[in-house]
Order: C-alpha cells, then sequence, then structure tokens
C-alpha cells in the first residue's frame, strides 16, 4: 500500500475520532483510543493566595519552523571496532559499527557504514543519516539527500506497530517530511502544506507522535495547509502537551490563559506555561510567553495555577 493510501485510510479512520469532537469544553479528548475528560478551573474567588511560580517579564509567539525532538535513543556499545564490509554483514551489525565509529570521531567510516546499513533496509540507520544530512551533522547539509532517507523510510515502514523504537523513528520521519512539505526545498521539492498537513496527521494519528500532534496544531491554529480551527489546534496541542511537548504545552497554555478562541481557562493555561517553561532549557519564547502571563494573572489565578502543577506532578509519580 502506498503512503498516500495509507493517510487517506488513516484520516477516514480517525476523522471519526477527533475533527467531530468539540476542544476545551469539558467534552472528551481522544488520544489513540484513550479518553481523557478536559477539567475546566472551578474555585471560589478570594479564597486563595498567590505562591510565586516564576519571574514576570514579556510576550513572544512561536517561532515558524520548530526542530524535531529526537525520538528514541540511537542504541550502540562502547569501543570501536573496523567492519569488513566487503563480506556483506547484516545491516544491524553495520549500523553498530557506523555509530561506534562516529562516536569515536571516525565520520568517514561511520558513515559508510550506516550507508550500507541504510541502503540494505535498517531503518535506524536511515533516519541517523537523514538527520545528519538535514543538520549538516559531521557531513555536508544536503536536504534533498535528507528528504529522499525519511522518505524511503515512510514508503517502507508506514505500517509499522505503533509503540515499538522503531515506530518512534518511523513517525520522526513522517514529520520531517512534513516540515520539508511545509517549507519546501529550494530547486526540488515544492512547498505543499496540504501534503505536510498529511504527513503531520499521519503520524499523528496513527502513531500518536506527540512532535506530529504538536506540528498539526500549528497549522490548525495558523489556517496553513488546513482550514483554521482553533478549537483543533488546542486538541491536537492537548495530546502532545500530556506527553510532555514543551512547545505545545507553552502554545496551549497560551491559548487557555488569554481565552484565544477557546474558553479562558487562565490557571490551567498557566500551568502548561510552567510546565514548558521548567523544562530544561526552554526556547527563548516559552520563558516570554510564561513570563507575560505571571505577570498578568491575579493572585488567585496564581495559587490556583500551582496546585493544578502539584496535583499534576504528583499523579505522575504513581
Amino acid at each position: 500500500m502506498r503512503i498516500s493510501e495509507r493517510i487517506v485510510l488513516v484520516c477516514v479512520l480517525t476523522s471519526g475520532l477527533i475533527a467531530p469532537a468539540a476542544a476545551f469544553d469539558g467534552k472528551a479528548d481522544v488520544d489513540n483510543g484513550a479518553v481523557r475528560a478536559i477539567e475546566v478551573d472551578r474555585v471560589p474567588r478570594g479564597t486563595l493566595t498567590a505562591t510565586p511560580l516564576a519571574p514576570p517579564t514579556a510576550t513572544a509567539v512561536a517561532p515558524a519552523r520548530q526542530g524535531l525532538i529526537p525520538p528514541a535513543p540511537i542504541p550502540g556499545v562502547s569501543g570501536s571496532r573496523p567492519l569488513d564490509l566487503s563480506r556483506k554483514p547484516p545491516p544491524g551489525d553495520a549500523f553498530r559499527s557506523g555509530t561506534q565509529a562516529l562516536q569515536a570521531g571516525d565520520t568517514t567510516r561511520g558513515v559508510t557504514a550506516l550507508e550500507y546499513a541504510a541502503a540494505n533496509g535498517h531503518a535506524a540507520a536511515q533516519w541517523k543519516l537523514g538527520r545528519m544530512y538535514a543538520d549538516g551533522d559531521g557531513v555536508g547539509r544536503d536536504d534533498l539527500r535528507a528528504f529522499e532517507y525519511f522518505r524511503g523510510i515512510a514508503d517502507a515502514h508506514a505500517d509499522d506497530v505503533p509503540g515499538t523504537a522503531q515506530a518512534r523513528f518511523v513517525a520522526s520521519a513522517f514529520v520531517a517530511l512534513g516540515i520539508y512539505y511545509l517549507d519546501g526545498i529550494a530547486g526540488s521539492i515544492k512547498a505543499d502544506p496540504a501534503r505536510a498537513r498529511e504527513m503531520f496527521h499521519y503520524a499523528a494519528s496513527y502513531f500518536a507522535d506527540p512532535d506530529a500532534q504538536y506540528h498539526l496544531g500549528r497549522l490548525y491554529l495558523s489556517g496553513r495547509g488546513a482550514v483554521k480551527d482553533p478549537k483543533q489546534a488546542a486538541r491536537w496541542f492537548g495530546l502532545a502537551a500530556n506527553k510532555g511537548h514543551p512547545q505545545a504545552q507553552a502554545l496551549l497554555g497560551s491559548m487557555l490563559f488569554k481565552g484565544e478562541q477557546v474558553p479562558r481557562q487562565a490557571a490551567r493555561g498557566l500551568m502548561w506555561l510552567t510546565l514548558a517553561s521548567d523544562a530544561g532549557a526552554p526556547d527563548k519564547w516559552i520563558r516570554d510567553l510564561h513570563d507575560a502571563a505571571f505577570k498578568q494573572a491575579t493572585d488567585d489565578e496564581r495559587q490556583l495555577a500551582l496546585l493544578f502543577l502539584e496535583r499534576r506532578l504528583n499523579d505522575r509519580r504513581y
């Protein structure tokens, strides 16, 4: 089955789950068959005192092109030993040898081994080479070559079972293709936002990939490649946010805090912005959104946000 046929099938199967549902109105949320209620802020006014969550300053917007969150760690082992590719070793052995060589700083031998593994259908090797050429990591940047590696993964592995380690590489390849289709590649791939939406939707629906869900939400928020639908955007951001995606948490939090075309839930929005801002080394635009919201929030909203945050963190411990 071709990629386009698989995408159409998944869109048909998932449209009944996602598209008709109202967003952030207390109704159910759906992610890969799991149903989760969306809570609404409720608190008696005047009963709370403020507890600072973080310092305030200004606002910002998300960048137009967001980098990928890496999928599953690429397995490797310590040490490095040459592998005789003329003896036609198994692709997995070539992949391990290639990653060892890269770790040892031998880029030429590493790329040669990965290319052998990729040519013999090793998805992780194809993904690694795709990312190297997309990022110019140890090799000259070559977006078209990266695109071809990612397309090869999508063509061969679109039906992989979701939830496996390899499926995470496949989902990431679909996201990479979506990003390339969104902006195009000069002189080779024409920008096609509608095709980008198909790539994101497939990975977001079939693989429940948070990066794809985030990028799909951005398309619905901007109306690029899809009919503008902030409620759908909030739903996709919510699915990714619940998986710990900081950028999705930030945009969802901003929408809820401001009440931008979704019912305003300032405390819950501030909670999501706090989670996003505290995620390692957040992007500046995330910190700016959080700091602006914190500055505008009332004492009650800040305290309620802290309660939501404590409840969420406690629930995740068990």
